[in-house]
């Protein structure tokens, strides 16, 4: 008879905080999703419901528009932070005086924590005082009145999302530019005995061995993006109206301004769904252009 192995036994309270931790809350969201309970109603109970509270998401107009610009909102953030973060990395790629220091100076804003960010953006953004409506109005003359930036319903989302890519495209850089640091030299010096252009080098090459960090980077970017709260609470609170409600930010007004728990989790399982389907998506795409 085999005895057990005693390194087990160490592993044995990083189980039980991951099941406390994880398993524990998300088990118990699936089931308040399925039932009634609201806070302001407590007494009541939680009655069994079933699937009513996804019905009633799947028939809420105001949650599918917050889905819509959510979507929105990532499909924007994260293609114009790989982009930028992607063109950032291949100038950091290579050696020059200085690189250092810049270097550091553009992690900064990925560096500031977001509620830091919403702050200082908040004043950016000021009608009266902003440097931004000072650029805009005074210096380059593109608008004969300050804009409204977050209090216009045209463009208070894109507002959200240009502080969005201020804020996170140092994080895509820095994840490609360590891809980029680990491509062996040795293909670039084949190439280049070939003859081979720039254009043709970064196309044949750098992309397909830059691969696996652009899954990476493009992935915890598009998880995140989907969760984003914090500066659309300290910009604009969902307004005016609703023109930058997302998904999180109604579904934080469903749970905690209205109290209706039940229906808030199955919201936010109907969003975890989302995620997940356009997720494993995008893998299969990444992974099919790399072959």
């Amino acid at each position: 008879m085999r005895r057990a192995n005693p390194s087990i036994f160490f592993l044995l309270p990083a189980v039980a905080a991951i099941i406390l931790l994880t398993i524990v809350p998300l088990v118990y969201s699936l089931y308040l999703s399925l039932t009634s309970y609201e806070l302001g109603r407590a007494y009541l109970g939680m009655k069994f419901i079933g699937l009513d509270n996804y019905v009633t998401a799947v028939k809420d107009v105001r949650f599918l528009m917050s889905i819509l610009r959510t979507l929105i909102f990532v499909a924007i953030t994260v293609t114009v932070e790989f982009g930028l973060g992607l063109a950032l990395a291949l100038l950091f790629n290579r050696e020059f005086k200085g690189r250092g220091l810049v270097l550091t100076i553009m992690m900064v804003p990925f560096m500031i924590a977001p509620i830091a960010v919403g702050f200082l953006w908040w004043m950016i953004y000021d009608v009266n005082y902003g440097p931004l409506n000072h650029l805009v109005v005074d210096i380059f003359h593109l608008s004969p009145n300050p804009v409204a930036w977050t209090a216009d319903p045209r463009i208070a989302l894109y507002s959200i999302i240009l502080t969005d890519i201020w804020q996170y495209t140092p994080f895509m850089m820095l994840i490609l530019l360590a891809g980029l640091r680990s491509i062996p030299p040795e293909p670039y010096e084949a190439a280049l005995i070939d003859g081979a252009s720039g254009l043709a080098i970064f196309r044949h090459i750098t992309l397909p061995l830059l691969k696996p960090a652009i899954l990476v980077a493009i992935l915890i970017r598009t998880i995140d993006a989907f969760k984003v709260y914090d500066l659309v609470y300290l910009l604009t609170f969902g307004g005016p109206g609703t023109a930058s409600e997302v998904a999180s930010f109604y579904i934080y007004l469903t749970g905690f301004r209205h109290f209706r728990i039940g229906y808030a989790a199955a919201q936010s399982y109907i969003l975890l769904i989302i995620i997940s389907i356009l997720v494993t998506i995008l893998i299969r795409i990444i992974r099919r252009g790399a072959r």
